[in-house]
């Protein structure tokens, strides 16, 4: 909270200032309380402490982080900053306020923090929480049941999880800053402000899409800009890029990751679509002549399919020139399937994750093999699916009922609230798959946030935090076995 109270001060944004400085002072006084009082009750954690502590830091802990954004805005509801801060720290990164120009740089800056930590959380959690529970699209892999520890784990996830938390951090910080900080020099270095560059740059690495002037496409890093943060994007296609630890396959060149290659052949397709539609659209407007124009959409449609197959939610400035180009509007239904599908497992990205949906992919084909040799018999150890576990698919299965059945939940509960269907179908997946960008970009018009009531704004939150969380995890959370472990 005090980064943002200096940067008010050096903007001469007093009562800000003072605001976020109060309240580091209040969260440091009473966090030094209740350290003093539990000091010395030291009992041994149980399996479920880790999804109970993960769960309560994206549930309570917004409350904390909303108090210097409530005190310092003024004229809001406190639901509305709990709900930022809760779009922030799940990285989903939907905003109420219409603008940018109505918050203060201070505000924008915490926003970004916020939604830097999270995504850091979830990295660290991956190790320490998820992979230990076979959870979080681990359990396609492992050989544990999810919600349950798996006996067959390595040291490190069997130690105290103190130690397995400070372990992950002390490895993935310093690769998580180290690669915030290059895209923050970059973009700055292609005509970004500090300040627009660094929430950039956190965005990027978060996923969050979160933006201080609107978009990539109100920066001043241009394309070039646009091509640094493409790049950086592949971090959230899979984990094998920064790290091997996902206990799915651990390869020495992360071009042979399943992951990564459907995250590309998905991203490579759906833009080949795209230009193609857009390209026939252009022949029957005579505008083929224009070269310059089929190079902007091509791009334009590369980069947003990628940064909306990551969660990330970010148009490329380039995306309204196909538009302009053949006359024809891009479906949205297109950017909720990208979301819905997701990135990788254990990164910063939603959705249902490439790793769920390489797992449906390979059953799809063994059951139209067997169509065609109905007495075939599959080996389970051929090819790139030798890591998927024999249960694998049916898990993966199991949560993308889930997942349905929980995106069905949300737009049943948001319509029942007055929200009009369309909307509330574009709503719940934002949520679901903690892509804020879609309210602006997904629907018709953009879906006001504003006018909502508080209590879709609450029925957000909570959809946010069980996208986040995933629904096999709050459904471990509630099992009764675990908590006599």
């Amino acid at each position: 909270m005090f980064l943002p109270a200096i940067l008010a001060s050096r903007q001469s944004q007093d009562f800000v200032a003072r605001m976020f400085f109060y309240s580091g002072i209040l969260v440091l006084f009473v966090s030094l309380l209740i350290g003093l009082a539990i000091s010395g009750t030291y009992s041994r954690p149980r399996t479920i402490d880790h999804l109970k502590s993960l769960f309560f830091a994206m549930t309570i802990l917004p409350v904390v982080l909303a108090l210097p954004f409530y005190e310092a805005l003024g004229g809001t509801s406190f639901v509305d900053a709990y709900f930022e801060m809760v779009s922030a720290l799940t990285t989903t990164g939907a905003t109420i306020f219409e603008t940018s120009a109505v918050l203060p740089d201070a505000l924008h800056l915490w926003r970004g923090l916020i939604g830097w930590m999270g995504g850091l959380l979830m990295w660290v959690a991956a190790t320490a929480v998820f992979a230990r529970l076979s959870l979080g699209g681990y359990e396609v892999t492992t050989m544990g049941e999810p919600g349950q520890v798996s006996l067959s784990q390595s040291h490190m996830q069997r130690a105290h999880p103190m130690k397995r938390w400070t372990r992950s951090a002390r490895i993935l910080f310093p690769v998580y800053f180290g690669l915030t900080l290059a895209i923050w020099i970059m973009l700055m270095i292609l005509g970004d402000k500090p300040l627009i560059g660094l929430i950039h740059a956190m965005s990027t690495m978060a996923t969050s899409g979160i933006s201080p002037v609107g978009g990539l496409q109100n920066g001043q890093s241009g394309v070039a800009g646009e091509v640094v943060i493409f790049l950086f994007l592949l971090f959230a296609i899979s984990r094998v890029t920064f790290s091997s630890d996902t206990g799915a396959v651990r390869r020495e060149n992360f071009l042979e990751d399943p992951e990564f290659r459907m995250g590309m052949v998905i991203v490579f397709s759906v833009t080949t679509l795209l230009f193609l539609r857009h390209w026939f659209g252009a022949l029957d407007e005579g505008a083929l002549s224009d070269p310059r124009a089929a190079l902007e959409a091509a791009w334009g449609a590369i980069f947003t399919v990628l940064s909306f197959l990551t969660t990330t939610g970010f148009e490329s400035s380039e995306w309204h020139v196909a538009r302009e180009w053949s006359g024809l509007d891009t479906p949205g239904i297109i950017l909720l399937g990208l979301a819905l599908i997701g990135g990788g497992v254990a990164t910063t990205a939603g959705g249902v994750k490439l790793l769920r949906i390489y797992a449906l992919y390979l059953q799809g084909l063994g059951e139209m093999e067997r169509l065609v040799h109905p007495s075939v018999v599959i080996g389970s150890n051929r090819g790139s699916g030798r890591h998927i576990r024999r249960r694998g698919t049916v898990i993966a299965w199991v949560f993308f009922m889930l997942f349905a059945i929980s995106l069905a939940a949300v737009t049943v509960v948001l319509a029942a609230f007055g929200t009009e269907f369309e909307d509330a179908l574009v709503l719940a997946i934002a949520a679901l798959t903690t892509t804020g960008p879609l309210i602006q970009v997904a629907a018709e018009a953009p879906i006001p946030l504003f006018a909502l009531g508080e209590w879709e704004k609450l029925v957000l939150c909570a959809a946010m935090v069980l996208g986040r969380l995933e629904t096999l995890a709050i459904i471990a959370l509630m099992a009764p076995d675990l908590w006599r472990k």
